[in-house]
């Protein structure tokens, strides 16, 4: 069982982060946010997948000004993502989001700040501190040599001192690299030295193949350590995949039960059956299972019977037949060219 470590608790919209809450799944939206129609329609199909909240690019006046149409529309709370003008933030609260992104790399000096948190204490919502490796400040970057981990958190805590100065304390925090190990590092020293809660994720992590095994492994530690209340994976693709692949994650951790999880057996010389793409046609058809299930696709007499045991259903077979398992027990041997339709029957039909 992981141990989360205890952080503030806030909330994004009606979405409780820290605090012992459940560790929610966020995106960023990948249309022009000045195209209200098409950014609403990307957010209803990120939230069918089960994102919990979405950030939205506000690269200019018009942009900020569509958020309105755009937060009516939106089954999940909105964040709005801000760079360098701390008027598009201003104008952002006044459009009506849940919650601001920024960079203290590139807000600006401490009166826009402040100009900022005058906004912010007419309608109150978290900001989140978002320290990048790729824009830190110039003096902290210029001190450390390089962005390594010491420098992202003398970024956050350096902007949060500024924050709690003003009175503004409804605050989450990111310290993203590109780098795996400079991540995890810049997180587990920055949880030693706060109680705010923690967004987690690996910035840029690339196509999905490479990108999927990076954030895998810099969230992965990082949450078995009881470090993150939220978490974004950021891809070079669809963002949908990004749920997808977090929610893996979690699922993978024992964190989060969001849906199927397949065991398979990677093959060897003693399998006699067809398993790579009965596996792979198992996953398609699991992809309508919207149930939290664990199924098993194994693919001979050494580790089957056990793995399909341990799930809740399961197959196994040999060369022209195969087993069908529920919760340990076998249901009936059938043809291997059944074993497919035979499965789904029995996972369309379970209650969990």
């Amino acid at each position: 069982m992981i141990l989360r470590k205890t952080t503030k608790p806030i909330h994004v919209g009606n979405v409780p982060v820290g605090g012992g809450s459940p560790i929610s799944v966020q995106s960023m939206t990948k249309t022009d946010t000045r195209d209200a129609a098409a950014t609403i329609r990307q957010i209803k199909a990120l939230a069918r997948e089960g994102c919990e909240i979405i950030r939205v690019a506000v690269p200019d006046m018009e942009a900020a000004k569509a958020l309105s149409k755009i937060k009516k529309s939106s089954p999940i709370p909105v964040i709005a993502d801000i760079h360098f003008d701390w008027r598009l933030a201003q104008e952002s609260i006044k459009q009506g989001v849940d919650g601001l992104r920024i960079n203290p790399g590139n807000i600006g000096s401490e009166w826009k700040l402040k100009e900022l948190v005058s906004a912010l204490k007419e309608r109150p919502i978290p900001v989140r501190v978002g320290v990048n490796a790729g824009s830190l400040e110039k003096e902290i970057l210029k001190r450390y040599g390089h962005p390594g981990a010491r420098a992202l958190v003398e970024s956050a805590l350096k902007e949060i001192a500024l924050l709690e100065k003003l009175g503004y304390e409804e605050i989450k925090v990111s310290l993203k690299a590109s780098n795996v190990p400079t991540t995890i590092e810049a997180y587990r020293l920055f949880s030693k030295r706060s109680g705010y809660p923690l967004h987690v994720g690996i910035s840029e992590a690339g196509p999905p193949g490479t990108g999927t095994v990076k954030s895998a492994v810099g969230l992965g530690i990082l949450l078995s350590e009881g470090i993150g209340d939220t978490i974004r994976v950021s891809l070079t693709a669809n963002p949908v995949e990004e749920v997808k692949v977090a929610y893996q994650i979690l699922q993978s951790l024992g964190i989060r039960q969001s849906g199927p999880e397949i065991i398979s057996c990677p093959t060897c010389g003693r399998t006699s059956i067809g398993i790579e793409a009965l596996a792979r046609k198992v996953e398609k058809r699991l992809g309508k299972i919207k149930k939290p299930v664990k199924v098993a696709v194994m693919g001979c007499v050494v580790n089957g019977p056990g793995e399909a045991r341990e799930a809740d259903f399961g197959i196994t077979g040999a060369k022209g037949k195969g087993m069908i398992f529920k919760k340990g027990k076998v249901l009936r041997t059938v043809k291997e060219k059944d074993l497919l339709d035979e499965l789904m029957k029995e996972i369309e039909a379970w209650k969990p």
